[in-house]
């Protein structure tokens, strides 16, 4: 076998070998990170070190276990027996099991996972009689999370005048309560949840010095994966182990430092020489993943950043293909020239669907591409999260829908009848299904005439089931006379998912919002195109559940075939693909619509979209939508400002030209007579109104001879792109034109509601 310095380049070698202070290693994209920390591990115990000696800490259980059996490769099994190495959770609670009784902890502690964790505090809101409609189990639970990550304890929370002033603002004045009964609970359970087991080992080390000082003169040496991503807590626990000149050594990319929001500090990384001042900064610049072109082009958007680690990553691959930028008509356009693309890429390239991955902001925009690959039959996967039609938010949504469409449907109402909740609880249900099926009928049937089907219910139970099947017929009523997307905003309003969802403003409610206001969208966008087909002034909601029927159902097990990967820019880090497509990019969507008013949030949406350029090793592409439907209107989209933070040299324009400074002008906006929208409302409730028919659309024409359409002519519709015009039947406002668009296909359209300028 080859020595370990034969097996690295010399700054990795470097990385690994100095072994006499801190050091601080900071490894590019692709720069062999993974392949240092686990030959640094097999360094020491070939030099004599012995393995309970080191500690070795990561941030999931799989880099921990690639991480084991890399160096068990290295220097056999046996050397890595007595390893600390594992997460940051695994080894604490390792710790906590032996020496948790001076806090009070049994050796055999129960830890609590996320639901046990929202399960008691639903149980201490219940007790002290708080609405759970604002407590909400998750919300609460959240905080208490944040606080245990900054080290604060209950006490502390509630004499912070600050904390206690948030609170109030957003109606939950009683959290520092429930968090100091939480605390005490737990702890007479003899449990700990996740983030116990990071802020109990602080206050073991802090509390308690002869264990500090144990486990500091234990552990000889310190290595630390993703240093970036450390939080508070993680961060002052590594402080109390070691000291100035500690041989603690952190591997880790400023640049990639993209969890903010989930308390990561990347000032821990950026001050980490501050700290230790005799630290070696190592610098792994070398990339063994991408294409110099992209390379630089990464290179080129990270020096935007004021607040980072200076370094020059290269390449030593070849130079590869400019990053191709595709300028597209909307977001339908933009997923179709995907899918357009992936099979180019898979015909000349001779990939695997696998090689292949789509990248996107938002989860929200997983549905224009599912649509269009489900529509196209390229397969794939949803990597990290759920098929946007799966998601709980649209799967309850389409169930109301449903159930105001056809109530005989048992499936839609068993979901929705107590959702959200309304007291009509398990007992209610179970004798409405028991009933009908002794009956023979349909559970709304039942609901809706329980006596007459035998159902004796009590008053309240009663009142409350009438409540819910009266709301039902109005819905019902209102569709004789309403379009299916005013319909639906009406649904969403009134069936209180606008509530629930718009409860509290957490990551996770921000994300449900965006899905249903991309389902509103989409049920928008169909209208619209039905209308353009078919001339009809009321398009039934009905019309959508037809066509998304398909799509609803459940996904298919991951059958182990190759498929292209669909997810966040977030959950693509520590991954790379042959060919990488990012999507939306666009002012206002990424950077996300508050990141410019926020130096520090901008600087950390940079830093997410260099992760995604660098996830690709030969072809990169960066697409946006000049239109898509957001927030219940057709916006106007201007292309991303880190679009123009890339060299020219580095990007292909493939459909057109590079716009001046990224920025449509309000002509071509006005292109097509529609106005621009407001910014993103909350989901409120909405007033009862009558359905009233969208006003034909007034074409941007230019006059041809004879005044009139002709075959053989050219359009630029706002959605469908560039189109050639067929045929033409009818005249005046029944004009029809088949026109056959380049990505599109062919549409028939009537020419009065049709959006379009002649070219």
């Amino acid at each position: 076998m080859p020595s370990i310095k034969d097996a690295l380049n010399p700054a990795q070698w470097e990385a690994v070998s100095y072994c006499d202070g801190p050091s601080l290693v900071i490894a590019g994209a692709g720069s062999g990170k993974t392949r240092v920390l686990t030959y640094k591990i097999a360094y020491l115990l070939q030099n004599g070190v012995a393995p309970w000696e080191i500690l070795s800490l990561t941030f999931t259980n799989k880099a921990a276990r690639e991480m084991n059996d890399r160096i068990a490769q290295l220097t056999g099994p046996e050397a890595t027996r007595h390893l600390w190495s594992g997460t940051f959770h695994s080894i604490f609670s390792r710790i906590l099991r032996l020496e948790g009784n001076r806090l009070g902890f049994d050796h055999d502690y129960t830890i609590y996972d996320a639901a046990d964790s929202k399960s008691l505090v639903k149980s201490i809101v219940k007790e002290m009689g708080l609405d759970e409609k604002i407590y909400k189990p998750g919300r609460v639970a959240a905080k208490i999370s944040e606080a245990k990550n900054a080290l604060v304890l209950p006490d502390q929370y509630n004499a912070d005048a600050g904390i206690r002033q948030r609170d109030e603002a957003e109606n939950l004045g009683k959290t520092g309560q429930i968090y100091e009964t939480y605390f005490q609970r737990c702890r007479k359970a003899n449990a700990m949840d996740f983030d116990d087991l990071l802020l109990n080992t602080y206050l073991l080390f802090e509390q308690f010095p002869e264990v500090r000082e144990k486990y500091a003169r234990r552990f000889q040496y310190i290595l630390v994966d993703e240093y970036q991503d450390t939080n508070a807590a993680q961060h002052r626990i590594l402080t109390k182990l070691t000291e100035a000149n500690s041989p603690i050594c952190v591997v880790g990319d400023d640049a990639q430092s993209i969890y903010a929001f989930r308390g990561a500090k990347i000032d821990n990384i950026l001050q980490f020489c501050q700290q230790y001042p005799t630290a070696r900064l190592i610098k792994l610049e070398r990339n063994y993943r991408s294409t110099q072109t992209i390379v630089n082009a990464a290179n080129c958007i990270i020096s935007h950043n004021r607040h980072q680690i200076e370094k020059t990553v290269y390449s030593g691959n070849a130079v590869g293909s400019p990053i191709k930028v595709f300028a597209t008509y909307s977001d339908k356009d933009e997923s179709l020239q995907v899918a357009a693309e992936i099979r180019r890429l898979l015909r000349l390239n001779h990939f695997e669907l696998n090689d292949i991955a789509l990248l996107y902001r938002t989860n929200a925009q997983s549905r224009a591409f599912e649509d269009t690959l489900r529509a196209a039959n390229i397969p794939y996967r949803i990597y990290g999260g759920l098929s946007f039609y799966q998601r709980k938010e649209i799967k309850d949504a389409i169930a109301y829908f449903r159930l105001v469409c056809n109530p005989s449907d048992e499936e839609a109402f068993k979901r929705i009848v107590n959702y959200p909740a309304r007291g009509i609880g398990n007992t209610t249900q179970a004798r409405l299904q028991l009933a009908a099926a002794e009956n023979g009928t349909s559970l709304w049937e039942v609901a809706s005439n329980p006596e007459e089907h035998g159902v004796a219910l009590g008053g309240a139970s009663k009142k409350k089931l009438d409540a819910f099947c009266k709301q039902i017929e109005e819905w019902r009523e209102a569709a004789r006379m309403t379009g299916g997307h005013e319909l639906a905003k009406r649904i969403i309003a009134e069936s209180g998912i606008a509530a629930d969802i718009g409860a509290d403003k957490s990551t996770e409610n921000l994300s449900r919002q965006e899905n249903i206001d991309e389902l509103l969208s989409a049920i928008l966008a169909n209208e619209q195109e039905y209308m353009e087909e078919n001339g009809e002034g009321l398009v039934p909601l009905s019309n959508y559940l037809s066509q998304v029927s398909l799509l609803t159902d459940a996904d298919e097990k991951d059958d182990g075939t190759p498929k292209v990967s669909l997810m966040t820019v977030h959950a693509a880090k520590g991954l790379e693909f042959e060919a990488v497509f990012i999507t939306g990019m666009e002012d206002d969507l990424f950077p996300n619509s508050s990141a410019k008013h926020y130096p520090k949030e901008m600087e950390e949406e940079r830093r997410l979209f260099y992760v995604a350029v660098t996830r690709a090793k030969q072809f990169c592409y960066l697409t946006y939508a000049k239109s898509r439907y957001r927030y219940g209107n057709l916006e106007f989209c201007s292309p991303s400002p880190f679009l123009d933070e890339i060299d020219a040299q580095y990007l292909s324009w493939e459909n057109e030209t590079r716009p001046v400074s990224n920025i449509h002008t309000r002509l071509e906006r006005q292109a097509y007579s529609t106005s621009y929208p407001p910014r993103r409302p909350a989901l409120t409730p909405l007033k009862k109104t009558a359905y009233t028919a969208p006003e034909p659309a007034v074409q941007s024409v230019r006059k041809v001879p004879g005044g009139d359409l002709q075959a053989g002519q050219m359009i630029e519709h706002e959605r469908f792109g560039i189109g050639t015009i067929l045929s033409l039947e009818g005249a005046g406002d029944n004009l029809k034109a088949r026109v056959r668009f380049q990505n599109a296909g062919e549409k028939n359209l009537l020419m009065k509601f049709a959006r379009y300028k002649l070219l």
